[in-house]
């Protein structure tokens, strides 16, 4: 009896932190959305500008990302260049700073004072529309490539070898077999960029100039003008590509996955193909290493372009303004977001794998659905429940909109783990007198240490460099290190904004390069 009420109260009290940490909010904005005049909010000739601008620059440069992702997946997974895991970790650091970071790198390069507008004498700059599609790219890229280069890399090579036999041209069979296995994956990909960018603010807020998104547009209206209704409204609007993306997850999830033996591709010698794969990876990365060394270069030199000697009076100027401060933040929130959250992320997990039920199908349904929630309409929906109570303006509400935003992957991580090992362990163990809790830190969380490095890591890295729900609820006190990039941007002190970006990518490469370390020891002693 006892450990049916333990497990009942576990799941209690699950309940209610979905429904303080997603549910309500979500409800608080739209009842907030309910005192505005929507209809006229969304048929203004702004409005309808805004929208514009935000479905075109996003469209734009979700084709370029996800076709950019799509051919290097493919050099990856089908040719015979040397050195594939540098390149993947290449192709991955963007991951690794924040969106505004990768707008600001833009204007470090091109900007009207830029270094690269500087070297060749450029009379343009990358401000507007451009600008954004570049550095939406720059953000998004690494998450398509992640997304497809698996699947292509256990992609079955039998139907090929058949068709092979049969006669049918590389073209017919890239028709008949290629497309149809990779649309499912493409769709999702394409909606999951695609939800990216559309509810951005960082890349825009740097680089818009005068060509103003939906995410911009609520930034501005809240923080600026404090106007909620209006924010509220724009927060729904972008709510809906989000949804969409997440029920087409769901629906396709599961499917497809039939357990059968793959057979790998035999990668045949062939130079030119070769030669493209190196060439295109290595333009690539030079693109993802440019901001990098630009980010170096501000930092460490005395004023760019007028006194190029090296020095710390960059550094010295941002830890004089808190920046040393702003860092501890991150890493607390960072640390106490990553074991906070693999602690519900597993509760939830080894309820919905491991206890059937009704109950633990709504349970995985709440768990994935900030999925749908971008991070922007999470920070609004927070400051309008939230604000006047005791959590408000302080460490803990940080906390806990990241647990939230991040939440989905890490359990899916978990659930996916869980699913995999012997379903008849409880029973076992209640045949042998062991309860739940003997089970689950003597076999379950041994099995799964690999899975729980990576969820740490994830929520590590994401909460130091996000900056869409938290910069509606931050404070003088409480802010994060990554919000300060926009604010020494704004002053025109890129090179303290390039030294914070730099302090952030540092930081996620060491938690990163720790955690792989971690997981290569644990296969070494399996």
């Amino acid at each position: 009896m006892s450990k049916k009420t333990g497990l009942t109260a576990t799941k209690l009290l699950l309940y209610i932190f979905f429904l303080v940490a997603v549910i309500l909010p979500l409800i608080r904005m739209f009842v907030t959305m309910a005192e505005t005049d929507v209809m006229k909010l969304l048929s203004s000739a702004r409005f309808k500008e805004v929208l514009g601008n935000s479905l075109l620059v996003s469209a734009t440069a979700t084709l370029l990302s996800v076709g950019l992702a799509l051919v290097l997946s493919w050099c990856l997974a089908r040719s015979n260049i040397r050195f594939k895991s540098m390149w993947v970790l290449l192709f991955t650091l963007p991951m690794l700073i924040p969106s505004i970071s990768h707008g600001m790198g833009l204007v470090v390069l091109f900007g009207t004072n830029g270094v690269i507008t500087n070297f060749f004498q450029l009379s343009s700059n990358i401000y507007g529309f451009w600008g954004i599609v570049i550095g939406s790219v720059l953000y998004t890229f690494p998450v398509a490539f992640l997304m497809l280069v698996d699947v292509l890399k256990y992609e079955d090579s039998t139907p090929y070898e058949a068709a092979s036999v049969l006669g049918i041209s590389k073209r017919n069979q890239y028709a008949a077999i290629t497309f149809p296995y990779l649309r499912k994956p493409l769709i999702a990909t394409i909606f999951a960029v695609f939800t990216m960018i559309v509810t951005d603010y960082g890349v825009p807020l740097m680089v818009g100039g005068q060509y103003t998104t939906l995410p911009v547009m609520m930034y501005q209206d809240v923080i600026g003008l404090l106007d909620f209704g209006k924010g509220s409204v724009i927060g729904l609007v972008l709510l809906i590509p989000a949804v969409i993306a997440f029920i087409l997850d769901v629906v396709n999830k599961d499917k497809g996955n039939q357990s059968y033996s793959i057979k790998s591709f035999e990668i045949m010698k062939n130079t030119g193909r070769d030669v493209f794969s190196y060439i295109l990876s290595a333009v690539t990365s030079v693109f993802v290493i440019l901001p990098i060394a630009a980010f170096i270069l501000l930092t460490f030199v005395k004023k760019y372009p007028r006194d190029m000697t090296f020095s710390l009076d960059n550094v010295a100027r941002a830890l004089n303004m808190n920046a040393g401060q702003y860092l501890l933040n991150s890493i607390i929130i960072a640390l106490l977001v990553a074991v906070a959250g693999i602690i519900i992320a597993f509760a939830v997990a080894y309820i919905t794998a491991r206890v059937p039920g009704r109950s633990s199908k709504l349970l995985h349904l709440l768990s994935i659905t900030s999925l749908a929630v971008p991070g922007i309409v999470l920070g609004l929906s927070y400051v309008l429940l939230f604000n006047g109570s005791i959590i408000y303006g302080t460490i803990a509400i940080l906390v806990l909109v990241n647990i939230t935003h991040f939440i989905a992957s890490p359990y899916l991580m978990m659930y996916n783990t869980l699913s995999k090992i012997n379903g008849n362990l409880e029973a076992v163990g209640a045949t042998l007198g062991l309860s739940r809790a003997n089970i689950i830190f003597d076999v379950l969380i041994p099995q799964s240490k690999s899975s729980l490095a990576e969820m740490f890591s994830y929520l590590f890295v994401n909460s130091m460099m996000t900056i869409s729900a938290v910069s509606f609820l931050a404070t003088v006190s409480t802010r994060p290190i990554a919000l300060m990039i926009n604010t020494f941007e704004a002053t025109m002190m890129l090179e303290c904004a390039a030294f914070v970006s730099l302090l952030i990518l540092t930081i996620n490469l060491i938690m990163k390069g720790g955690i792989n370390l971690y997981k290569h020891r644990l296969q070494k002693k399996v």
